[in-house]
């Protein structure tokens, strides 16, 4: 992406001098704020780092994970892509190759014998250029040199703007492959627990409600949450039905036997972690409503992408600490199941599945422009 710049005025001399580069707090975050939402952000992986709302009480509560010392991001061998946008092609490229033009490109194996978000120097391990800033917008900017993921071939320019307007918070993005074709599929890897971890009897994240009324179909996957190209429908009360009423819990199918290797992992996967389509959606319409009833927070997603991906935190093992925002005297640690990441995304691994029509939308090229737009709005019960 291209940005301006802006020469400001000196008195009694003819020359300018360029702009600074925006600041930020002296706690190193970007605050943008309206009326109903405090957004907070780092250059590193263009990173959430907090987002406060209104409970059903009117108190400001951190619905996103994240860690209290914003030095530790980097840090994290773990790196959960904490509210950031991996790229230049998230999630899965399956086994590591895909094809472009006849000709077969090898890509890093991070996930098993599988390439997860691009591999492990993706666009959530870099630091951003922080290229604009208001009171409630920022805009940050990303230079991506051919093959500095593995396999990921041609120059990339990105760029992402978020902002806030009354009680939306809302995210754009952009980006251009000015020399050759090369995948290109973004998006903003959000984790919630919209109780903040402050509820005395669960901090699992079952208690929610998930809502996807366009969502009957789902990419059906293997042990290792790689889609197979099978595409399933979700019967009403099955695992994997968030369609056919507003009441289901995120947790409505623990009963079911299935329900404990659900999303793999050699059947230690409970839950999910796998990709919804959205099917037939008017133009503008809520897609997906999060909600719980311990704090009334409500969270529904529009979206211009063709689905989605649930992940409800399988992986978490207890070791990572609660900001200070967030959590109990007894509740400090990010345990097993407890949050939801919800990534609005083109279908997983669609480059290597052309029976989905989707190659042409993840692959771009000299003359193209990739764009993403998203926006949470936030409401109480």
């Amino acid at each position: 992406m291209r940005c301006s710049v802006i020469a400001l005025p000196v008195l009694a001399a003819a020359t300018s001098v360029v702009a600074r580069a925006p600041s930020p707090g002296e706690d190193g975050k970007y605050t943008i704020s309206s009326a109903g939402i405090k957004a907070q952000f780092i250059p590193y992986g263009a990173t959430l780092t907090n987002l406060f709302v209104k409970d059903k009480n009117g108190e400001d509560v951190d619905v996103v994970l994240g860690y209290e010392d914003i030095d530790y991001y980097p840090k994290d061998p773990g790196h959960p892509v904490y509210n950031s946008i991996p790229g230049r092609y998230v999630n899965r490229i399956g086994k590591g190759t895909y094809t472009i033009d006849n000709t077969t490109y090898i890509t890093q194996l991070n996930d098993g014998s599988n390439t997860l978000h691009s591999g492990t120097n993706n666009w959530s391990y870099r630091v951003w250029n922080v290229t604009a800033a208001t009171e409630d917008t920022v805009t940050f900017a990303i230079t991506d040199a051919s093959n500095s993921s593995l396999g990921m071939l041609g120059l990339v320019e990105g760029e992402v703007t978020y902002s806030v307007k009354g009680s939306t918070w809302s995210i754009k993005m952009e980006a251009t492959s000015p020399e050759v074709k090369t995948p290109l599929m973004l998006t903003q890897h959000t984790y919630f627990n919209l109780d903040a971890y402050k509820n005395p009897d669960t901090v699992k994240i079952w208690n929610h409600t998930l809502y996807m009324p366009y969502s009957k179909r789902y990419l059906v996957a293997d042990d290792g949450a790689l889609p197979t190209g099978e595409i399933g429908i979700a019967e009403p009360n099955s695992i994997n039905d968030f369609a056919s009423g507003p009441d289901l819990f995120l947790g409505h199918a623990r009963n079911d036997a299935k329900f404990a290797g659900n999303c793999g992992g050699g059947g230690a996967c409970e839950g999910y972690n796998g990709y919804f389509l959205i099917d037939d959606a008017p133009k503008d319409a809520v897609v997906v409503s999060l909600s719980s009833a311990f704090s009334g927070i409500t969270a529904d997603l529009r979206t211009d992408q063709p689905g989605v991906v649930v992940y409800s935190c399988n992986w978490m093992d207890g070791s990572a600490d609660l900001k200070s925002t967030q959590g109990t005297d007894t509740n400090r640690k990010v345990v097993r199941s407890s949050c939801v990441a919800i990534e609005a995304q083109d279908y997983v691994d669609g480059i290597n599945h052309p029976e989905w029509g989707r190659v042409d939308e993840q692959i771009s090229g000299p003359g193209q422009t990739y764009s993403w737009e998203s926006s949470w709005t936030f409401g109480n019960l």
